[in-house]
């Protein structure tokens, strides 16, 4: 009974299933028990014999041009990238291309580095079949070193004799109104940043480019900011016949349509009827993308493109310089205007008045002076204010001198006139300027700028374009007896950013330049 049970037992035993564990084998080099491989060695005693990142560079070099912030990718590009991007990544590894072409490259990635230390450290990870068809895996760490090197546009541009396109802006008129709202609107939107030079001449401004594209961006600007036109040329400077490659130099001249803010013009019988059967004898109000001109006798506005400029051109009829100071005799509001069939649009933000004036420089005779005027919302008895004598004036324009003489009003009063020296001495704001190759100031270039500066302070469609910055040299409060001159609020003003070279360095200076 006995050995029953134990036969019984045996059975058992052997109906449990058998657990193989894999069996381990000794490395050949250090005895150590290792599983398998078709080295038979252990992966210690295998790095010690085989480096699969021999060949492979620890330590490359990376030319960065400090001024554009571009790094060059062989053999001649020159790419803008961040800071461990993926951009930059892909041209590290492009420098260690041949080598790692004999590996497999499994992971890549970028060491942490400060980053001014002019490191980058990139972590790889490859893959190689060594002896008897055994994979290794390694990782290690590429250095690269970032070296300055200035690339061939930061060096043109530097040299300031190389440019490749230029475009040159004129104006056929006496006063720089037109130009320096346009040199406003350039540092707003940072037109200026691709030019190698600029250059102050009479007439206007030239723009040096080292690529015609950038010429060509400018020349749209142009266009969408003030009414113009332009003509395009090129010249050869040399062709390679074995490439057909040529390099030309191009020229865009641009021409400003010669009316500045504040100029009287005549326009042609033809264009007066199409705008609305105004009168011919206009005051230019503002000049931004298009010509906005309003009538003194009515009050009707129109704006003129450059296109309808140019297709029906007029003038201006009297020199900035011609403006005399009158004094208001007596001002009384126009009610009630009965408008022509057709009439065309009435400004909202004028009022049409019935004035008596005097010339200053007459107030001993009793000659006087009846017109009507757009700044009835603004005069009193008593005022001064600024007008073109047309009585006494030689017109010399075809049109104005096919025009009857009732037809044209004796005085066209443009502005109010305030004291020049006390508006200075408040003006508590400032614009910024182009860098640019100018000769030296002279005094009606100050008076015209002066001007320029009164005119943002009394418009305020044309100031909402400008950057206006707050001057901290001038106090805010001050002498509030100025006659009621116009003034920017403080709402309207920028505050200006120095970053002194002390507080962040040279380098940290440039970064935020």
């Amino acid at each position: 009974m006995h050995r029953g049970a134990r036969i019984c037992r045996n059975m058992e035993y052997m109906t449990e299933p058998v657990k193989h564990t894999p069996g381990h084998i000794l490395c050949c080099d250090c005895g150590v028990p290792i599983s398998p491989n078709p080295a038979n060695i252990c992966v210690a005693c295998l790095r010690s014999k085989v480096d699969i990142s021999q060949g492979i560079p620890k330590q490359v070099s990376v030319s960065f041009c400090k001024q554009c912030q571009r790094y060059f990718q062989p053999p001649g590009t020159w790419v803008q990238c961040a800071l461990e991007s993926r951009e930059l990544l892909a041209l590290c590894l492009k420098k260690i291309k041949a080598p790692l072409s004999k590996v497999r490259l499994v992971d890549a990635s970028f060491v942490w580095t400060e980053p001014h230390s002019k490191r980058l450290k990139v972590k790889l990870t490859i893959q190689k079949e060594v002896m008897n068809g055994a994979i290794l895996q390694q990782v290690f760490v590429v250095d690269y070193v970032v070296q300055p090197q200035m690339c061939g546009d930061c060096h043109r541009v530097e040299a300031k004799d190389f440019w490749k396109a230029v475009v040159q802006v004129r104006q056929k008129t006496l006063h720089k109104k037109t130009f320096y709202y346009l040199e406003q609107l350039i540092l707003k939107y940072g037109m200026h940043q691709n030019t190698l030079r600029i250059k102050d001449i009479h007439d206007g401004l030239d723009f040096y480019y080292s690529s015609k594209q950038h010429a060509q961006k400018m020349v749209e600007f142009l266009q969408c900011t003030v009414p113009t036109r332009y003509k395009a040329s090129q010249r050869l400077i040399s062709q390679d016949v074995h490439s057909n490659t040529y390099n030309y130099k191009s020229t865009f001249s641009v021409e400003i349509v010669p009316i500045c803010k504040d100029n009287v013009v005549c326009l042609s019988p033809k264009l007066a009827q199409s705008l609305g059967n105004m009168n011919q004898i206009c005051v230019c109000i503002r000049v931004t993308s298009v010509i906005h001109l309003i009538d003194p006798n009515t009050l009707q506005v129109a704006d003129i493109d450059g296109n309808t400029f140019w297709s029906h051109p007029f003038n201006s009829l009297c020199h900035p310089k011609q403006l005399e100071e009158f004094i208001v005799m007596e001002c009384s509001i126009v009610r009630d205007l009965k408008r022509n069939a057709g009439a065309g649009m009435i400004s909202k933000k004028h009022t049409l008045g019935e004035v008596w004036v005097q010339k200053t420089s007459e107030m001993n005779t009793d000659k006087q002076y009846f017109c009507r005027t757009h700044l009835g919302h603004l005069l009193n008895p008593g005022d001064l204010v600024l007008g073109f004598d047309l009585a006494n004036c030689n017109l010399n324009d075809e049109h104005a001198n096919k025009m009857k003489s009732d037809r044209v009003p004796d005085v066209v009063l443009i502005k109010k006139s305030y004291d020049r020296t006390k508006r200075q001495r408040r003006r508590n704001w400032k614009l910024k300027e182009l860098a640019r190759d100018r000769e030296n100031m002279d005094t009606d270039d100050e008076r015209q700028y002066q001007d320029f500066l009164e005119d943002l302070e009394e418009d305020e469609a044309i100031r909402k374009n400008v950057n206006i910055y707050r001057d901290s040299t001038i106090p805010v409060a001050g002498d509030t007896d100025d006659e009621g001159a116009p003034r920017i609020s403080l709402a309207e003003m920028l505050e200006d950013l120095h970053i002194s070279p002390d507080a962040t360095g040279e380098e940290g200076e440039s970064m935020m330049t």
